[in-house]
């Protein structure tokens, strides 16, 4: 766990996740405060850890210490990518649920986003609109963007979003 002062935590509040706990020590009130980052995190990034691929490694130590956080729209866009696995030939059936189960238990805070700002974004770069959901939710929480999708991170770095490299 990565350990934080106060002092360079209150300039980038909106960044953490604060859960607070009292704790007693030798009869002293302490106030414990454990905080973790938020990363936007899109289905790819789901799929690779899911389906085990080879960025998967890569992909949980990016995450590691992180609270992940995405748009509303993921568990319909994971079960859309598998059945299109499925259409190519790549995963069965049993393959797409196995994925979309281990997919399910992955911790993630699921936000809702502005459609139509969204929507802008998506007739502005001509992308997809399941693409701009996640660039919007980065752009509402003010979070940097973790994705295998060199595409979004292109449209994200022009719209001045962070992206995880």
């Amino acid at each position: 766990m990565q350990h934080f002062k106060w002092e360079s935590l209150k300039d980038n509040f909106n960044d953490f996740i604060f859960d607070s706990t009292i704790i007693f020590i030798d009869n002293s009130v302490y106030e414990l405060c454990i905080c973790l980052m938020e990363i936007v995190s899109d289905a790819s990034v789901f799929l690779t850890v899911a389906l085990n691929e080879m960025d998967r490694e890569w992909v949980i130590e990016k995450t590691s210490g992180y609270s992940i956080v995405s748009p509303e729209v993921l568990p319909y866009e994971v079960g859309n990518a598998l059945i299109a696995m499925k259409r190519n030939g790549r995963l069965n059936d049993r393959e797409i649920l196995r994925a979309f189960n281990i997919s399910q238990r992955i911790a993630v805070k699921l936000v809702r986003v502005a459609i139509h700002a969204a929507i802008k974004i998506a007739i502005r770069f001509n992308i997809y609109a399941y693409d701009a959901y996640y660039l919007q939710c980065c752009i509402e929480n003010r979070l940097p963007l973790i994705s295998l999708d060199g595409r979004m991170c292109g449209v994200a770095e022009s719209l001045g979003i962070k992206v995880v490299n």
